[in-house]
């Protein structure tokens, strides 16, 4: 499953360099999917849509820092635990009940985010 972060958090940005994807974004911020990542050109969202990796999105958060789902593998493939996690003062980087997803689910984004 994705991490979130929690309404807890106290935006002391330790999690945001942490993250291999670029998943993670400081509260306000609009995000895209090439943030970060080598992949170009179109991209599948898990919700089915194609996008440009270019296209901006609105803030999923404008209080906290936030994490995009769609860019979040939980760090497989990269470290044995969710980076953000580990650095978290508050543990408030927790997974996401609502976004449940299988180890190889997780790689296969790795793989399509990092060409």
């Amino acid at each position: 499953m994705a991490i979130k972060i929690t309404d807890d958090c106290i935006n002391c940005g330790a999690c945001e360099p942490e993250c291999p994807n670029n998943a993670i974004y400081e509260s306000g911020v609009e995000w895209a999917i090439q943030d970060g990542t080598s992949v170009e050109g179109k991209y599948t969202l898990s919700n089915g849509d194609v996008i440009s990796v270019s296209e901006k999105f609105t803030p999923v958060s404008n209080e906290v820092y936030f994490i995009v789902a769609d860019k979040c593998t939980e760090c497989k493939g990269f470290h044995e635990e969710p980076q953000c996690a580990a650095v978290c003062p508050v543990d408030c980087c927790v997974p996401d009940p609502d976004k449940v997803e299988s180890e190889a689910v997780l790689l296969d984004r790795k793989s399509r985010l990092h060409i």
